[in-house]
């Protein structure tokens, strides 16, 4: 192997540091291009023997990697004092419902407030009826929950946190005396599909992909003329595309799409006459 070595003088030095700037620039860019995801989180409960079950949740963390301080508080979190027990027979509480960057999610993280309690009917009038449940590690350390989930562009994603009452609350063999140890169990379902395309040629286009069902979907071109319908629920849709060119002519192109749930599917270029 040949190593040419490198004239350190200061234009090439400026040249260099320019590229780099530039190279930067482009991977900065270019991860801003990923599109987005929505994400919704949603607490749901396997039912346990009790009256009620309140847990206190105050904020709803994600994290994209495995490092202990890569997590970060989504927008909006609908935080407050929920009782698990009524979320059964397919009702939740929805938790956070966002736009995300498109890309990895690893863990999700439940920040516990001290509110937590637990009513179990008792006939010793000594003994309160509202018991507290204490965590025993702390609630402001965080419950962490493995997800390992790619978010894809235009899909919407719902994690369903399963909280097992009848194995997260346990005695500890005082009177009257529970901690709250949560065991939850996380899936993910896809609930929705997207359309994405290229316009031929490019220029601001309005794109609009009408359901079998008559439900329309509108969105707009980007600079480069591509578009992503996000959100959208599964069947066949016909898409037409409207360009104005820059002498006032109105110029189309339709295409047809089949939407699956959890898939984008991609028509490719529409070309416009």
């Amino acid at each position: 192997m040949r190593f040419v070595p490198i004239d350190y003088n200061h234009s090439n030095v400026i040249k260099l540091f320019t590229l780099i700037v530039v190279g930067f620039l482009t991977v900065s860019c270019g991860n801003d291009e990923n599109g987005t995801a929505t994400l919704q989180v949603a607490l749901i409960d396997a039912p346990g023997d009790f009256e009620k079950v309140n847990i206190d949740i105050q904020d709803v963390q994600i994290n994209s990697g495995t490092d202990e301080g890569g997590f970060t508080s989504l927008e909006g979190v609908n935080t407050g004092v929920f009782d698990i027990l009524e979320l059964t027979a397919g009702l939740e509480a929805i938790l956070a419902d966002v736009e995300l960057p498109a890309g990895r999610l690893s863990q999700i993280r439940l920040i516990l407030g001290d509110q937590n309690e637990l009513f179990i009917e008792t006939e010793d009038p000594a003994a309160p009826d509202m018991q507290e449940l204490t965590v025993p590690s702390g609630s402001q350390s965080g419950l962490k929950l493995n997800v390992n989930l790619d978010l894809e562009e235009g899909i919407t994603y719902k994690v369903l946190l399963d909280f097992d009452a009848s194995k997260s609350i346990v005695s500890t063999g005082n009177a009257g005396k529970y901690n709250l140890k949560p065991v939850i169990k996380t899936s993910v379902e896809a609930t929705s599909g997207a359309i994405r395309g290229i316009v031929d040629p490019i220029g601001n286009s309005t794109v609009t992909a009408t359901h079998e069902d008559g439900t329309e979907n509108t969105t707009f071109t980007n600079d480069a003329g591509e578009f992503v319908l996000r959100g959208l629920s599964a069947g066949q849709y016909n898409i037409v595309v409207v360009q104005t060119t820059d002498l006032g002519d109105e110029i189309t192109g339709t295409t047809e799409a089949v939407v699956e749930i959890g898939v984008v599917t991609d028509v490719g270029s529409v070309v416009l006459l």
